[in-house]
């Protein structure tokens, strides 16, 4: 029984192909359109999107129009191929703003640069992209039952551009004073994602590292600037155990105090 399945199946498979080379190589447009939402219920999704890219031109300016654009774009997100369904998705809400289904487009396209966001040591523009289209589909749609799933991956994405400031600010503190101060080019790169991204999760982690940074600086420095940058030290030390008296790091950062505090109070 279970080979006989497995036979049909495939004969019911090959039928299927054979009839989609056929509407695949006929001049109607509404065959194809048929056979591609038939195509698309049967989550044969590129089948679908090859259907579709055939005639959606055809069928611009008619009744028609809307849904082929908007299923083209499922298609293909469906299939997993997330950027080239936003592209989809962003083309009809530029020609459809109020479309049919303009809400969906709007939370598909960003969604799909979401899905599609590149790793943090990566160049980040796709990342930012995806924050853009789900902040506009939240201004257009505040009352879509979408937005909380819209917001928490803004803030999901807003990491990632976090962690990539933190990495950056951590190269800076591990190069030291390799040509240079870079302990001050740590601090500055971590104190811009905080006032950019207040909220991020990883707020401690790029305070603490402002704190060793400026520890560092202030212990490798010439005598003469010593005694100023171990009280910028002691300010820093207050600011981190005042946002996190229970930190994580603050055994290390109530060594970084006394050092400091010792160095002052001498």
């Amino acid at each position: 029984m279970k080979s006989y399945a497995i036979i049909l199946a495939l004969a019911v498979s090959l039928v299927s192909c054979g009839e989609y080379n056929k509407v695949l190589k006929s001049g109607d447009p509404n065959r194809k359109f048929e056979f591609a939402k038939q195509s698309f219920e049967q989550k044969r999704y590129m089948q679908a999107a090859t259907l579709l890219e055939d005639v959606v031109t055809v069928f611009r300016g008619t009744d028609k129009a809307e849904e082929s654009l908007y299923l083209l774009g499922l298609s293909y997100y469906e299939n997993k191929d997330y950027l080239t369904a936003s592209t989809y998705f962003k083309n009809y809400y530029q020609h459809y703003p109020r479309g049919q289904y303009a809400e969906l487009a709007r939370y598909y396209a960003g969604y799909g640069y979401y899905l599609d966001s590149p790793e943090p040591q990566l160049d980040q523009t796709g990342t930012i992209k995806a924050i853009e289209e789900l902040q506009g589909f939240i201004d257009y749609f505040p009352k879509s039952d979408k937005v909380a799933i819209a917001q928490s991956a803004i803030f999901e994405l807003q990491d990632k551009l976090v962690l990539k400031e933190l990495e950056n600010a951590q190269l800076y503190y591990n190069l030291g004073n390799y040509m240079g101060n870079n302990y001050e080019s740590a601090v500055i790169t971590a104190k811009n994602a905080i006032k950019e991204y207040p909220y991020t999760k990883y707020k401690e982690q790029l305070e603490m590292l402002i704190l060793k940074a400026r520890y560092r600086e202030a212990s490798e420095s010439v005598d003469e600037k010593k005694q100023d940058r171990f009280r910028t030290v002691i300010d820093e030390y207050y600011a981190f155990i005042n946002d996190y008296p229970d930190s994580q790091f603050r055994h290390e950062a109530d060594g970084i105090f006394k050092v400091a505090d010792k160095f002052v109070n001498r």
